[in-house]
């Protein structure tokens, strides 16, 4: 993953799954992905359990700040 893909990258954690409890688990970090025409729909795109980007609610996730360190662990897990 190169930095540009790396900087397009936000990382949330769910707060609410309601509807999609197969695709995404409360309280887990996930990859958002940069888009600003869902984002005008007030829509967020995020790598959910199936490995696939898809569209949710924003309200669904609350964007969270990490360690450099930690963020990147975490993107390389992901």
């Amino acid at each position: 993953m190169g930095k540009t893909a790396t900087a397009q990258r936000q990382l949330v954690v769910c707060v609410k799954n309601k509807g999609f409890a197969a695709s995404l688990e409360r309280r887990k970090i996930y990859v958002s992905i940069a888009d600003e025409q869902a984002q005008s729909h007030k829509l967020i795109r995020v790598i959910d359990e199936s490995g696939d980007d898809y569209l949710y609610p924003q309200k669904m996730f609350v964007p969270i700040s990490l360690p450099q360190p930690v963020r990147r662990a975490v993107l390389t897990a992901a």
